[in-house]
């Protein structure tokens, strides 16, 4: 099974740059955007939707902003779009949308950013601390679980170029960090990428400033984060780099399911 995660910043911008082309050609089960930035009657059909994929919006209210996608080969059993009760405000951002395959739940996730201020700091604290109940609930099902998508937080010092000079800055925050210790620890869950890379230098998004791209200042900020039934499942990761369709690259999972 091959998963494609993508923070595409903008759906149609990433489709005027071969996002969708490449795609054809990446024999791929299922395909996770996030940051689409676009209503779904804004979307064409010739476009937006892939040949053979079923394709499943969640759009923000807000034009423009955030909204998540899954692109499934099989037909899913059931499409759940938000979070729910608790959640109305993040729902409203169009930031979560799962696929169900029988016993396996494949998840579309756009954690909020920090970075505009301490205002939507604080919704990004408040969204964690919320959906921690979510990620518990999860572990007490008797489902499997694969969360793709932009977390917007690095784990460890080996997941961002300059750790000592983003300490005070969101997304490398020691208790944004910690919530991942105890998402990888205490909650059991996996990150997928390392099971088969322990490499440094590994990252997913660079910031459009001083050519942090060329020259490989980045963070890696986009995970598949799996239930542990699934830690030997995985079979090989990969950044993509080649091309670029977004400030994030696409991250490309297999496991053997």
């Amino acid at each position: 099974m091959r998963v494609i995660s993508a923070n595409v910043n903008g759906i149609r911008s990433a489709e005027r740059k071969g996002f969708f082309e490449w795609l054809k050609g990446q024999q791929t089960d299922v395909v996770c955007l996030q940051e689409t930035k676009s209503q779904e009657d804004q979307l064409s059909q010739a476009h937006h939707y892939p040949a053979g994929y079923h394709c499943h919006y969640f759009d923000a209210q807000k034009k423009g902003y955030s909204g998540v996608a899954l692109y499934c080969l099989r037909k899913p059993d059931r499409i759940i779009r938000g979070l729910g009760k608790g959640f109305e405000d993040m729902d409203a951002e169009g930031r979560f949308i799962q696929a169900d395959f029988g016993r396996l739940s494949v998840i579309s996730l756009y954690l909020p950013s920090g970075s505009s201020g301490d205002e939507r700091q604080q919704v990004k604290f408040g969204f964690m601390e919320r959906f921690t109940t979510v990620l518990e609930h999860m572990r007490r099902q008797r489902r499997e679980y694969i969360l793709c998508g932009d977390w917007n937080i690095v784990h460890k010092e080996i997941d961002i170029r300059n750790w000592k000079g983003n300490q005070k800055n969101s997304g490398c925050l020691p208790e944004e960090r910690a919530w991942l210790d105890r998402l990888f620890g205490p909650l059991g869950f996996v990150d997928a990428f390392r099971v088969v890379n322990q490499q440094p230098e590994q990252y997913t998004w660079w910031s459009n400033r001083g050519q942090a791209r060329a020259k490989n200042v980045g963070w890696r900020i986009d995970y598949q984060v799996v239930t542990p039934g699934l830690r030997d499942k995985v079979l090989a990761a990969q950044i993509y780099r080649e091309q670029r369709f977004s400030d994030h690259a696409p991250l490309i999972m297999e496991y053997s399911l």
